[in-house]
């Protein structure tokens, strides 16, 4: 094609040259006898000057030139003079035509390009036409330079990329499997992954040392904003580590990641237990780019006749508080509003006093003076202030503030903009009860190591067993989760144990992985990241379809290609499949 310069690369400094720009129309405008055009290529764009003064064939050519149209443009590169668009780095110059080809005409797109909104799903349909748009190459251009600066930094630090199955065996991590019928194997089925977890361990196994992979996973799972059935991770595992060597690779990595985009932060990064985020923020991927910190007021109030504070302290529980700032300017709808945030977590709603600024404090009825003042003291409440309290057992309470925390930040504006506020959180229980299956259950994952000083209550207290395991938390979002691995075969055993599986489950799921720790497995350690979320934040977008080339809605479904879809009755006998119900019967149902 000849193409000299991409869209975006022109300068005051190039005035004079003859240049050649391919790319879209985005927009066409006449002037007197003048056609100006703006041609756009996923660098950026570029002004185009077509005058009948000097080439009288490329400005008829560009009378029928509409938007989208894909064109070819040669001519030389001028000045603007006084006519400079600040809002371009192309804006000091344009290029005065002197020949246009025309590759493709183009249809009135179905939306106007220049318009952002993420959330339209005429947007996902034409999503060819969607990532025109420069706010969506921008973030797949970054996601391409922070994947290679981070392979580029994790070859510095002695990693092996290596590729693992795509077509693996189904081993439930927590997730469903996505799962895929074997033509050869009639009854049999490979699973996606969910992660490479066992395979990287294998690859401790035989001495790989450090291990990375960007790989994509995949989860049937119901979907959020920042989730996607399959989605890409940076995944590593290393030999002869603990979680502290994770913590400066996973550092390193970051600050790499971040600087690719412009960013400077500091490692390395504050680490936080989960029993304290939780205590502290009602989450374990607590937002720290902001205060308003949860605080157990159980003994301020331990005396006092309230009736929901006394019921809930009778069973156990505990009454936890946030003193929120400048918050007795809320109106009563506003405290209404978070008291139906809290219920979403199951409990009763939340209890709030106003100290306005006349002196005048809206009070709960059945604190007497003296609960009053510790209350005060220990909140540090003072005019214009307003406590926010819940009473119930003591995680539901402190998830539901966890939850009016985060509105009372949005509602006031307290977070910062382009800021990051990172933590690693650790010591997290290694084990929960699941009432369903009335059995423990793995936190994360059945492959990682208690805290050694824990093991000896392994059968004994389950529940407060902690375990070696970590995520990196930005900005409320859990971005990478890891863990020590258990290498020893004998404990893993035990673990699978206390999840009452049964030997033949043990050896159906993971009997090849159970031999391979009987060979000689070294102590190992790893950590996913994930690029999508990682992407996400580095470009300020609150969802991740913003960085991702073609995503899937909140229902799973592809709407331009319109997956999944049926199939032929050829192919499903050939896969000895028989279809019992179709979802169009389920809905009429």
């Amino acid at each position: 094609m000849e193409r000299t310069h991409s869209c975006n690369a022109l300068r005051a400094a190039d005035c004079g040259k003859t240049v050649t720009l391919c790319g879209w129309v985005k927009r066409r405008r006449t002037l007197g006898n003048l056609i100006f055009v703006d041609i756009r290529d996923r660098e950026g764009i570029t002004q185009i000057v077509f005058d009948p003064a000097s080439c009288e064939a490329a400005h008829d050519a560009a009378r029928d030139i509409r938007s989208e149209y894909v064109i070819s443009v040669t001519g030389t590169v001028r000045s603007r003079g006084d006519q400079v668009n600040k809002d371009l780095p192309t804006g000091e110059i344009e290029v005065l035509a002197s020949s246009l080809k025309i590759f493709n005409s183009a249809e009135t797109p179905p939306f106007h390009l220049d318009n952002e909104d993420p959330t339209d799903d005429l947007r996902l349909r034409y999503r060819y036409l969607d990532l025109r748009r420069a706010h969506l190459q921008k973030a797949l251009g970054l996601r391409h330079k922070v994947a290679l600066a981070v392979r580029n930094r994790l070859d510095s630090l002695g990693f092996w990329e290596i590729e693992t199955p795509v077509l693996s065996k189904s081993t439930p991590e927590g997730a469903r499997d996505y799962l895929v019928p074997s033509r050869v194997h009639h009854g049999k089925f490979y699973a996606l992954p969910q992660s490479p977890q066992l395979l990287k361990q294998l690859l401790m196994v035989a001495g790989m040392d450090k291990y990375f992979q960007i790989t994509r996973c995949f989860r049937d799972e119901d979907l959020r904003a920042e989730r996607q059935p399959e989605f890409t991770q940076i995944d590593l595992e290393m030999s002869f580590a603990e979680k502290e060597d994770v913590f400066a690779v996973g550092e390193a990595i970051m600050k790499t990641a971040f600087e690719t985009a412009g960013y400077s932060i500091e490692t390395p990064f504050p680490h936080m237990t989960w029993q304290d985020a939780m205590d502290g923020y009602g989450s374990d991927k607590p937002d720290l780019r902001f205060g308003v910190v949860i605080q157990d007021v159980t003994k301020a109030v331990a005396a006092s006749e309230f009736a929901p504070f006394a019921a809930a302290l009778e069973k156990g529980g505990s009454v936890r508080c946030i003193n929120v700032k400048g918050g007795a300017s809320f109106p009563r709808r506003k405290l209404d509003e978070f008291s139906e945030i809290a219920k979403k977590e199951k409990v009763k709603g939340i209890f709030w006093a106003k100290y306005e600024e006349d002196g005048r404090k809206s009070p709960i009825k059945g604190l007497g003076d003296g609960e009053w003042a510790a209350l005060e003291k220990q909140m540090g409440a003072e005019k214009g202030d307003c406590l926010i309290m819940t009473a119930d057992a003591s995680i539901p309470a402190c998830k539901a503030l966890g939850m009016v925390r985060l509105a009372v930040g949005q509602e006031l504006k307290l977070v910062p903009e382009n800021t990051f506020a990172f933590t690693w959180i650790t010591d997290f229980p290694l084990f929960q009860f699941s009432e369903e299956e009335n059995r423990w259950v793995s936190e994360h994952h059945p492959f990682t190591s208690p805290n050694a000083l824990d093991i000896d209550i392994l059968e004994k207290d389950p529940g407060h067993v902690r375990s070696n395991s970590y995520d990196l938390v930005i900005n409320g979002y859990e971005v990478g989760s890891g863990s020590v691995r258990i290498h020893d075969p004998q404990l893993q055993d035990r673990i699978f144990r206390l999840l009452q599986l049964k030997p033949e489950q043990i050896e159906d799921r993971f009997g090849f992985f159970i031999n391979a720790l009987k060979y000689g497995a070294p102590p190992h350690a790893g950590v996913a990241f994930g690029l999508d979320r990682l992407t996400m934040l580095l470009t300020g977008r609150n969802n991740i379809r913003d960085v991702i080339a073609f995503p899937k809605t909140l229902k799973a479904t592809d709407l331009m290609s319109e997956a999944p879809s049926t199939v032929s009755p050829e192919q499903l006998d050939e896969l000895a499949i028989a279809v019992t119900r179709t979802e169009e019967e389920e809905n009429q149902e």
